[in-house]
């Protein structure tokens, strides 16, 4: 149980790095619509795709706490002759720093596709009924039709950048479910781990008892059948 418990963080601690990775991917690739990089010098970017949620939270943060995972499932350096106490407070700091790092990106992405992408659009002015162009966010106030599943507003909404409902649905919808899944992957590393640090206390304690045991026979000059 124990040799599997290892394997299972060994692939956990592989499989959230990689999600790490697409998740900084996906948050580089929305600082730059269209692979247009005059937006981010401009500072025309969403403030969500700016705050880097992605970057530091799904990304760094969660592969900080894969690198321990697989140090923790190879038993690699520090982690080799590493006691139940110590397993177990390494299993609490990764579980919980990747779970925030996972959920604040998934409250991120979520808030995201609710506000809908940052682009140039028209501006009816309530008084004069003038037309202007500005940046903003022109689905934030659309109570009446929700763009997810108006797909009619996605080319007649942003004038510039070109695509961008598409450009920010993709990649944040990628970011929610790159998060989900790094959340799922951490419950399964918690209970595959208390699970390992359960048949370890109880190994102990069954040797222990074994000890203890030997230690009874030899004072009373019996002796032990293997």
């Amino acid at each position: 149980m124990m040799a599997c418990s290892r394997t299972c963080s060994r692939i956990l601690g592989l499989s959230l790095g990689t999600t790490a990775l697409f998740a900084a991917g996906a948050n580089m690739v929305l600082l730059f619509p269209n692979w247009d990089v005059t937006y981010l010098l401009r500072g025309l970017i969403g403030k969500h795709a700016m705050l880097g949620s992605g970057l530091w939270g799904g990304g760094l943060m969660v592969l900080i706490a894969a690198i321990f995972i697989s140090l923790k499932g190879w038993r690699y350096g520090c982690f080799s002759r590493s006691g139940p106490c110590q397993s177990m407070l390494t299993v609490l700091l990764s579980s919980g720093l990747a779970f925030l790092g996972a959920f604040i990106c998934f409250i991120t992405s979520g808030g995201a596709l609710k506000y809908g992408p940052f682009c140039m659009f028209h501006d009816v002015s309530p008084f004069n009924q003038t037309q202007t162009w500005k940046y903003g966010y022109p689905f934030k106030d659309l109570h009446n039709r929700n763009y997810l599943y108006d797909r009619s507003l996605w080319n007649s909404v942003c004038l510039e950048p070109s695509k961008a409902v598409i450009w920010h649905v993709s990649f944040f919808s990628s970011l929610l479910c790159i998060s989900l899944l790094q959340i799922f992957l951490v419950i399964i590393h918690f209970i595959n781990s208390f699970l390992g640090l359960f048949c370890s206390f109880c190994k102990e304690s069954g040797r222990k008892f074994l000890e203890l045991t030997e230690v009874k026979w030899s004072r009373k000059g019996g002796t032990l059948i293997q």
